[in-house]
């Protein structure tokens, strides 16, 4: 049984690491900050679980640490969503995409963590950012208020809008802004979404939306990109609504083999008056990706590498009956989770070109390791995005208990099981070059048990907050400084530190948990400066945005938001 039994079963919780292996090096600083789904049996999708953050301290002794341990702190978010939900658990029921109330639609922010200068994000694909505080990890409001979005996603009652956005907004390093978006039902095809830029400035409770004509996606929009003129923003389409399924029939709806891109100039959207149309330019990629990150100089072309997800559809998951790809039935241990990957990812590299329309290929691999790519870890300083070395991947490996006959035959024309490799193969940390994608450094981790989790990098001298300027004397771009990943073992948690120059000689260092302790599956993981209390700033008020609704909801319903609205203001 390689998977881990625990990812599903364990507790989030504090824990103090201690140095197992390796030296900890003396020019890391700083904080990884990971987000995560708390496991709830009441759910029958893990991935719509409350969200979670945690922190690791990259100095030992920091936030009540003894002084030769590091500081691993979990904090189930308190969000109204999660107040509400204490307040009147009889009031949320469990469907097919997580929590329903007529409170409205829950934001589980689970998903990512996102640090801009000495603030603190959290996202979900289908909520708001939050921000929290980098100390106490505490909620501090949502961006932007629902009003300034252009209103729900669909029209809805309630105090808790639905926002069909992105898991990944991007920090502007010129504009000091943040871009993301809002996706609304398009008027000319069924279940195709319109594409809306948001943008939010920091400070004060609204956001600007425009509406990019023609922009149409059929799957979701996990990540936005950018380069010093243009948006990025390509359709994922590895998670795709069932409309049969939400009304309690199997899923029969599969994921697409090309993926749409539409780059956004940038001075179009400030030319522009909020809420009107601007143009866009529309390309085509294939297969399908989650994950993408452009280089900021753009003067030869808009330079993006994706990270495809080659037939691995997020929309299935695991269900008590089902037989994996082995013909076994599944663990009842792995139930809710997602359905691993029916074949190895590819990454490319490709130079976008808005004046011809025209794509050119600088790099694509694909090989029999790359199962499961997982997530990624590169430098966010402004240099770093400007001229990117290195880029370092997870792949989690082949991992057969977690792919449901269910979905195999609902793949049956495009996969085959017979070409699968003949059992779990590990899974491995690799450096790509960028540019042309060679494999610099791979690292294959030494037990099919190990589960490598979302990896981060980190600068070698520390002091810069990511989307800002690296210290002088630093040579940015991936490869100067560390690659820091979280391995998931039912052996217990550990967290691994690898020179980013050279991931392939293995952990210069090995955090682990005393007695084994083990931590829950874990998302994506981000690299922060040293927290801080967050700085003063006008935030929107969640009472204020309250309100509006109390006259809409029954009275122990109202009750509930108002007590809610009075401890989070």
């Amino acid at each position: 049984m390689p998977l881990p039994r625990s990812l599903l079963t364990a507790s989030h919780q504090d824990l103090d690491l201690c140095l197992a292996a390796g030296s900890w090096p003396e020019d890391i600083d700083g904080e990884l900050y990971v987000s995560a789904p708390s496991p709830d049996p009441a759910l029958r999708y893990a991935l719509f679980g409350f969200g979670v953050l945690a922190r690791l301290s990259l100095r030992p002794g920091s936030h009540g640490a003894p002084a030769d341990r590091f500081a691993w702190r979990a904090r189930l978010l308190d969000t109204p969503t999660r107040r509400l939900y204490e307040q009147v658990p009889g009031a949320f029921s469990s469907g097919p995409l997580g929590y329903a109330s007529p409170l409205g639609s829950p934001n589980m922010v689970n998903t990512a963590p996102l640090p801009w200068g000495d603030r603190l994000f959290a996202t979900w694909d289908v909520g708001r950012p939050v921000e929290l505080d980098p100390v106490t990890l505490g909620y501090l409001g949502d961006v932007g208020a629902i009003g300034t979005w252009g209103g729900s996603t669909f029209p809805s009652t309630g105090v808790l809008p639905f926002v069909f956005s992105s898991a990944h907004p991007v920090v502007d390093p010129d504009r000091d802004c943040l871009w993301t978006v809002k996706l609304v039902p398009g008027r000319a095809e069924p279940f195709a979404w319109q594409v809306v830029v948001v943008r939010y400035d920091g400070e004060g409770p609204s956001v600007r939306t425009w509406p990019v004509r023609d922009a149409l996606v059929t799957g979701s929009m996990h990540t936005i990109s950018q380069t010093r003129d243009w948006l990025v923003l390509a359709d994922s389409g590895n998670f795709k609504a069932d409309p049969g399924e939400m009304a309690g029939g199997p899923r029969t709806v599969t994921i697409d083999d090309a993926a749409a891109v539409y780059l956004v100039r940038k001075d179009d959207l400030e030319a522009t008056p909020p809420g009107q149309e601007v143009p866009m330019r529309p390309f085509t990629i294939a297969p399908t990706t989650g994950h993408y990150y452009a280089c900021l100089d753009d003067s030869d072309g808009v330079r993006v590498l994706f990270e495809h997800m080659d037939l691995m559809d997020l929309g299935f998951h695991l269900e008590p009956g089902d037989l994996d790809a082995s013909g076994h039935p599944v663990d009842p241990a792995l139930v809710g989770m997602y359905n691993m990957a029916m074949g190895p990812s590819s990454v490319s590299e490709l130079c976008l070109d808005p004046e011809t329309g025209t794509v050119t290929e600088l790099g694509r691999i694909r090989e029999d390791w790359g199962w499961n790519h997982q997530l990624s870890a590169m430098d966010w300083s402004h240099e770093g995005l400007e001229q990117p070395t290195l880029h370092h991947v997870v792949f989690q490996g082949f991992r057969p208990e977690a792919v449901s006959r269910r979905a195999l035959e609902a793949y049956r024309d495009r996969v085959d099981p017979d070409r699968f490799p003949g059992g779990e193969t590990p899974a491995c940390l690799v450096s790509f070059r960028r540019g042309g994608l060679e494999v610099t450094s791979r690292y294959e981790f030494p037990s099919l048990g190990d589960l490598p989790s979302s990896p981060s990098f980190v600068p070698r001298r520390p002091g810069t907050a990511p989307g800002h300027s690296r210290m002088a004397g630093t040579d940015p771009g991936g490869h100067d400084g560390w690659v820091l990943c979280p391995v998931l073992s039912d052996d217990g948690f550990r967290v691994e530190l690898f020179d980013a120059a050279d991931v392939g000689r293995g952990p210069v260092a090995t955090l682990a948990a005393a007695g084994g302790a083990r931590v829950p599956l874990l998302l994506h993981s981000a690299w922060g400066l040293p927290a801080r209390p967050a700085p003063d700033h006008e935030r929107l008020s969640f009472a204020d945005e309250a309100a509006d609704a109390l006259s809409e909801l029954p009275e122990p319903l109202a009750d509930a938001v108002r007590a809610v609205a009075a401890a989070v203001g």
